[in-house]
């Protein structure tokens, strides 16, 4: 037995049978019969080509769920309360509900502490204190005044902020009430000014020195070796007609000054306006002449008339034409005139006046009868 030359190691093509091999029927419902045996050969069987597997589909992944949606957030909805940043090395505060200041739904953003301090009444107290103490020092009361003014200008603000929960409310009343004391102390302290140049006045006359005319002025007084000679005493009150004892109408008085004052004798007074109400009524012409060497000033020279009874005559005023009064600067050698009535009872015959023709000259007087 002979093997043949040159076999491949694997066929390229099914393997061959053998001629005379009989070809298997197809199969059939039928049974067939049974293959015979095969014939021994030295071939090698082909291994059988597995048959290729079918392809899988891949599944179909399952589509993601929608994220939900958050609701959305009301219209007028409050904010937030932010909290506080935490500082450094320590440990941040809590936050209270409704936040820092007591946010609600009616206030979303809360209402701030009230302020705890009132310093206005600190300094109105002690602005006070400082106004009643300068006040009463002569020639500094002008000081304790001006603080007195600012003390009541920083109680009145104390006061408000006090009433909107400052506090401190009963040392602002007392700070601002010590002000206005303040006040009343610079004028006392005024008095004790004059009081004490005065006094200082008459002191240095008594010890022979020569006071100049503008005392507190910055000329010092000038002192003399043989002492001055004082004035001739002036006539008692009782010797001066139209100071003590009035003098008639008409007359003029003559002030040591130079100035003159006159008082013409009263007429009845007839009115010119048909729709005047005044009554029975006397008119008067008041002359002020300036005979000094300095410009008089004159502020509503009015006399004050009574009648036989004492009683005072009303000013008349009709209508423009009375009164008509004096007032500003009389010139040197000039003179200026008014004319005044006044109302009196029915069958009043005699009158009394006295008119003081400025602010540091005594009253002269007058008297006499209807003319």
């Amino acid at each position: 037995m002979s093997t043949p030359p040159n076999q491949p190691e694997h066929p390229s093509g099914p393997p061959t049978e053998p001629a005379g091999t009989p070809i298997p029927a197809p199969a059939s419902d039928t049974p067939s019969a049974p293959e015979p045996a095969q014939p021994l050969s030295l071939r090698k069987t082909p291994e059988p080509t597995p048959a290729p597997a079918p392809e899988t589909q891949p599944e179909p992944t399952p589509a993601p769920a929608p994220a939900p949606q958050p609701a959305p957030a009301p219209a007028f909805a409050p904010p937030a309360p932010v909290p506080p940043a935490p500082s450094f090395g320590a440990p941040a505060a809590p936050v209270p509900p409704g936040g820092a200041w007591g946010a609600h739904p009616g206030n979303p953003w809360g209402t701030p502490p009230p302020a705890t301090t009132n310093g206005l009444a600190v300094a109105a107290l002690i602005l006070g204190i400082a106004a009643v103490l300068i006040g009463l020092i002569p020639f500094i009361f002008w000081a304790g005044a001006l603080l007195a003014v600012v003390g009541i200008g920083i109680g009145i603000g104390a006061l408000v902020r006090a009433s909107k929960g400052a506090g401190r409310k009963s040392m602002a009343v007392t700070g601002t009430v010590l002000a206005v004391l303040g006040l009343g102390s610079s004028v006392g302290g005024l008095f004790l000014t004059s009081l004490v140049v005065t006094n200082v006045a008459d002191h240095k006359l008594r010890e022979g020195w020569e006071v100049p005319d503008d005392i507190g002025g910055s000329r010092p007084p000038v002192p003399r070796f043989s002492p001055k000679p004082m004035p001739s005493p002036s006539p008692s009150p009782t010797q001066v007609p139209g100071i003590t004892s009035p003098l008639p109408f008409g007359e003029t008085y003559t002030y040591p000054n130079g100035i003159k004052v006159t008082l013409s004798a009263p007429k009845k007074y007839v009115t010119k306006n048909k729709y005047s109400t005044v009554g029975n009524a006397v008119e008067f012409t008041l002359t002020i002449t300036n005979d000094s060497t300095e410009t008089h000033n004159v502020i509503y020279a009015v006399p004050n008339v009574r009648d036989g009874k004492g009683m005072t005559a009303k000013l008349a005023f009709d209508g423009g034409d009375v009164p008509k009064m004096i007032r500003g600067d009389i010139l040197p050698g000039e003179s200026a005139s008014g004319i005044l009535a006044y109302e009196v009872p029915e069958g009043t015959d005699h009158l009394s006046a006295d008119i003081s023709p400025g602010i540091r000259l005594p009253s002269a007087k007058f008297s006499g009868s209807i003319g």
